[in-house]
């Protein structure tokens, strides 16, 4: 089955000698893209879709989201916007909800939470554990998870829970919940932060997950300067989620190990934080990727175009750097290489704009302008309706 997409006004493909094309055509066989060129080009199809001069992106790929869990947590964003400071100590919060969830009111809440990414342009998402801080939840977080996607992130340290010693919480992080939930997981991460995991623990956190045969990705530098960096840097993580309180040494270890920095500005608007700079970043041959952090604590928004218009407002990005960090970027961070992009044989995962152009995704803040997604038919749960 193949499908022709005709009188696209803007193409964005990311490919290397010509990332956007104008008045394009493309088509589509078996989930894939086989054909890029002029729309009057465009080669017969089983199927024609014409698109009338509106603007054809790669889905988002969001790179850090939290989407299974119970409960709210407005009242703490209404406490933050009041003054009050955040502290990874609200996350117990949320443990409490979850575990008392069932497993169906678990798998529930997340697929609704997915559907509203999926109707916002994302067609690849990273889901992690993190809410269940036993071993049976943390199973049961990352059953349900394993049904929504392929990226599927082992959190269970998150943070140490109310009345257990550190040590004691790794070493059942390490061993029982390891063994559980790693069959489940393609990847381990770890909060490395004060008030969560020093360094040592959070290396040894990592270390028992990537000898488990998970690759590594690092919640680090969220709250204020700190190992987080350094360490996702030595152990060969993917990723370094947040970033956002940066040395020049940091900086510098990014670029040369080639750690995509993973940049949440859902987060610094939710939490008042300063915004980190993509810029400075960018100048010294980091690759960024933006992402949600779709969770209830820090970022509830589902909302990939939100995060764009936040990161070329706040954070020093052009519209076109901003979509990339959103597509490509996060592919990066999740080692993809058929997804974030739509040259010849990528993932047909595509968004339709409602807007001639992707710098509307920016100039047009809250606007609804995805209009239509299509994604290829081996896509976890997210096929095209």
């Amino acid at each position: 089955m193949s499908t022709a997409i005709t009188h696209i006004g803007e193409l964005v493909t990311w490919e290397q000698d010509r990332p956007v094309r104008h008045d394009a055509g493309m088509v589509v066989e078996d989930g894939r893209v086989a054909w890029l060129g002029a729309s009057a080009d465009t080669p017969a199809a089983d199927d024609v879709i014409d698109v009338d001069g509106r603007a054809v992106i790669p889905g988002f790929v969001d790179s850090h989201t939290h989407l299974v869990f119970a409960g709210d947590r407005a009242e703490e964003f209404a406490a933050r916007m009041a003054g009050q400071r955040y502290e990874a100590g609200g996350i117990r919060t949320t443990v409490a909800a979850t575990r008392a969830a069932t497993e169906a009111e678990l798998d529930q809440l997340a697929r609704h939470r997915l559907a509203e990414l999926r109707a916002q342009g994302t067609t690849t998402v990273e889901i992690k554990s993190g809410y269940g801080l036993d071993a049976a939840t943390e199973e049961r977080l990352l059953r349900v998870a394993s049904g929504l996607t392929a990226e599927t992130t082992y959190l269970g340290a998150h943070v140490v829970p109310q009345g257990w010693d550190a040590d004691d919480y790794v070493a059942l992080v390490t061993g029982e919940m390891l063994e559980r939930c790693a069959p489940l997981a393609k990847w381990v991460d770890v909060f490395c932060e004060t008030g969560a995991f020093d360094a040592d623990r959070a290396r040894t956190v990592l270390e028992a997950g990537i000898a488990a045969g998970l690759q590594a990705r690092v919640h680090a530098n969220q709250l204020g300067f700190g190992p987080g960096v350094q360490l996702a840097c030595e152990v060969g993580a993917a990723a370094a989620d947040h970033c956002t309180y940066l040395t020049d040494a940091d900086v510098t270890s990014l670029a040369d190990a080639g750690v995509v920095a993973g940049l949440l500005p859902g987060v610094e608007f939710s939490t008042r934080h300063p915004y980190p700079d993509a810029r400075r970043l960018l100048d010294a041959g980091v690759t960024i990727s933006i992402a949600t952090d779709c969770n209830p604590g820090t970022s509830y928004t589902s909302s990939m175009p939100f995060c764009i218009a936040l990161a070329v407002r706040e954070m020093g990005l052009t519209p076109t750097e901003a979509l990339h960090a959103a597509t490509a970027g996060g592919a990066a961070s999740l080692r993809r290489t058929d997804v974030g992009h739509l040259g010849l044989g990528a993932r047909a995962d595509l968004a339709l704009l409602d807007a001639p152009s992707h710098l509307h995704l920016a100039y047009r803040p809250g606007v609804p302008l995805v209009t239509r997604v299509v994604t290829s038919s081996g896509a976890p749960r997210l096929a095209d309706s």
